[in-house]
């Protein structure tokens, strides 16, 4: 195992004091980099495990803030505070490039080397980013199934992998068909995986509080899912020793 280390960053976005976590490969070299988006419940230490095992692969990462801090438990008040971002794609570029400007500030961050990796709500604020031209070289999504304004999507510049689960109600094949519809008419590298028989966060340990109905932990397509990922980047993003 690489031996990484890690720190709190704190930025501001979307009105609100953001709290990231920046996870860096040993070493002193420019490194490409990995941009973490949370599910809509925010930022928790799943995503802060996972952008250390990506800084174990050689990527600076890290994982971005939804909510300043927080991490919404409550399905009402987390459905209060995401549904209306995700119906606002300017906000939601907005704390994607807060975050991105964070991680760019990063002096062994690679900035022509990035790569948006994100979960349900931060899946969609890194497809905004995409349909906002900005310069990425992957993006991944799980259970953030997607669309965007008309025409955008044409300014995605980099391949899109999304994954999602065949029995996820809050992402059913309709959206799964209109998001492959609009990659398909942008001309956008893309690829879905459709995960049999999983549900809504289906990668996300289960939880000791309430959900919103149709979510489950299914740990295989989990790994799947992770390894996925792993190979998009390695694709798309590989890391070189300097």
């Amino acid at each position: 195992m690489t031996t990484i280390t890690t720190r709190t960053v704190e930025y501001p976005a979307d009105g609100l004091t953001m709290i990231g976590h920046l996870a860096l490969p040993a070493g002193v070299d420019r490194r490409p980099a990995v941009l973490l988006g949370p599910e809509g419940t925010g930022l928790s230490d799943v995503e802060r495990r996972r952008a250390d095992a990506l800084a174990e692969l050689g990527y600076i990462a890290l994982a971005f803030d939804l909510h300043g801090g927080r991490y919404l438990s409550d399905p009402e008040e987390m459905l209060a505070r995401c549904m209306p971002l995700l119906s606002d794609p300017d906000r939601m570029r907005g704390i994607g490039h807060a975050a991105l400007d964070v991680l760019r500030a990063e002096p062994r961050t690679d900035s022509d080397r990035i790569a948006a990796v994100g979960y349900g709500t931060g899946g969609a604020v890194g497809l905004e980013l995409g349909r906002d031209g900005v310069n990425l070289r992957a993006i991944a999504t799980v259970n953030a199934t997607t669309t965007g304004r008309p025409g955008e999507a044409a300014r995605i510049r980099c391949p899109v992998w999304a994954g999602v689960g065949s029995e996820d109600p809050i992402m059913p094949p309709a959206q799964r068909n209109a998001f492959t519809a609009e990659m398909q008419a942008a001309g956008v590298d893309w690829r879905l995986a459709v995960y049999g028989g999983a549900l809504h966060a289906f990668h996300h340990p289960p939880v000791d509080h309430p959900t919103v109905p149709g979510v489950g932990y299914h740990p295989q397509h989990a790994q799947r899912a992770w390894r996925d990922v792993v190979d998009l980047l390695a694709e798309c993003l590989p890391v070189t020793e300097g």
